[in-house]
């Protein structure tokens, strides 16, 4: 897949996300510029709030926080690099993450902390700022610039965002609404349940299996090797940001050969089912237990993008509970055992006799239980968003 490629995230209330890559030119210092801005308007802000509760005791008010902060724009030529809209979702932003941290700061939740400039990622403009020109051409502040146009941007544009990653890169994403919701239609008649694993990526209900290739683990000696290379640097030299660079381009590699295997592995389930059931994964808690496997393996990811590819096709993608005890269960007589260690990957049902495979019975209840709830299921509301569904056995 080319470097332009598109991405699209599609959410419950028909809104997408469309991302797609600018041109390299020399005006794109501009937009480099402006995030730097967003970067230091946003410790500043950061500051501010910290000064007001150490003087008040109290939270810093996100409209007084606002208007304190265009006024002081009015008087700073840099900052008026970054559009007002801008400006004030970077308030939002930090709004939203003290209220997150005031909500969860028993869980661990940390409130908000300066960030590095250089590191400083992204802005984002709502309503203004931003008009797009015919063909591939946007203007966004004075100037007009041009990305890589992959497809046509259908609906109505809510907010565009500029982001910029660690080689430097500039992309422009889309968020657009009003997005028309296609029915399902089924082709094959063909459902299946699968399981996720962490020695098998996915075990199917008709009995095939999935390996991953792990491409992390493939890289790592390349990846360590980079990483020391870039620490025996001299500090802010120009041999260490070559050297930094050269351990970004190989990161981006491994994350790209594993979305393209994501996205070559979608289209092929989805041709070979109309129903695809899956169980609801703790990745959080998956990550705590087995950390870099489990990062390597990137379940999220691939529900991602298994999910927009079944949207477009028309396909169904339905989740069971979290909490159903579907590797606990004989697939064969519905028996349940009271516990089942992780070590044992096959057992014998006390009931029927019968021995299932950990992986290969998950997979056959998981699509035992799509099947008879999915009907349910569009009762329950799916007829708003058809391809999704989270069921309760």
């Amino acid at each position: 897949m080319s470097v332009d490629y598109l991405h699209e995230k599609w959410y419950h209330n028909h809104m997408k996300t469309l991302k797609f890559k600018l041109y390299q030119h020399k005006q794109n210092r501009h937009l480099k510029r402006s995030i730097n801005a967003a970067g230091v308007i946003y410790n500043y802000c950061i500051a501010l709030h910290k000064r007001y509760y150490r003087m008040w005791g109290k939270h810093l008010n996100c409209a007084k926080l606002q208007a304190h902060i265009a006024k002081l724009r009015k008087k700073n030529q840099f900052w008026q690099s970054v559009g007002s809209q801008a400006v004030q979702d970077i308030c939002q932003r930090i709004e939203k993450a003290y209220q997150l941290f005031f909500k969860h700061n028993n869980k661990g939740v940390r409130p908000p902390g300066f960030k590095k400039v250089k590191k400083y990622k992204s802005f984002t403009l709502k309503q203004a700022g931003y008009k797009f020109l015919g063909g591939n051409r946007v203007k966004i502040g004075n100037r007009v610039y041009q990305y890589w146009k992959s497809r046509e941007i259908e609906g109505t544009v809510k907010t565009l965002t500029i982001k910029r990653t660690p080689l430097g890169e500039l992309f422009m994403v889309v968020v657009v609404d009003n997005v028309i919701n296609p029915q399902v239609k089924f082709t094959t008649s063909k459902i299946a349940g699968f399981d996720f694993g962490l020695k098998t990526f996915l075990t199917c209900s008709d009995g095939s299996k999935i390996e991953s290739p792990q491409f992390f683990k493939q890289s790592l000696n390349g990846l360590k090797k980079a990483s020391r290379q870039h620490s025996l640097k001299l500090k802010g030299s120009m041999s260490q940001e070559r050297a930094r660079k050269n351990l970004v381009r190989k990161y981006e590699n491994v994350a790209s050969r594993r979305r393209d295997w994501f996205w070559k592995l979608a289209h092929e389930l989805t041709s070979r089912f109309d129903v695809l059931c899956f169980e609801t994964l703790n990745l959080k808690g998956m990550h705590r237990l087995w950390g870099r496997k489990v990062s390597d393996l990137a379940f999220g990811e691939f529900l991602q993008i298994l999910e927009w590819v079944a949207k477009k096709k028309h396909k169904q993608v339905v989740f069971v509970d979290q909490w159903y005890p579907s590797t606990k269960t004989c697939s064969s007589c519905g028996h349940v055992l009271e516990s089942l260690d992780l070590s044992i990957r096959e057992w014998r049902c006390p009931s029927c006799q019968s021995v299932n495979g950990r992986d290969e019975n998950a997979s056959r209840n998981i699509c035992a239980v799509g099947a008879s709830t999915v009907r349910l299921g569009e009762k329950r509301g799916l007829e708003g968003n058809p391809q999704r569904a989270i069921l309760n056995p």
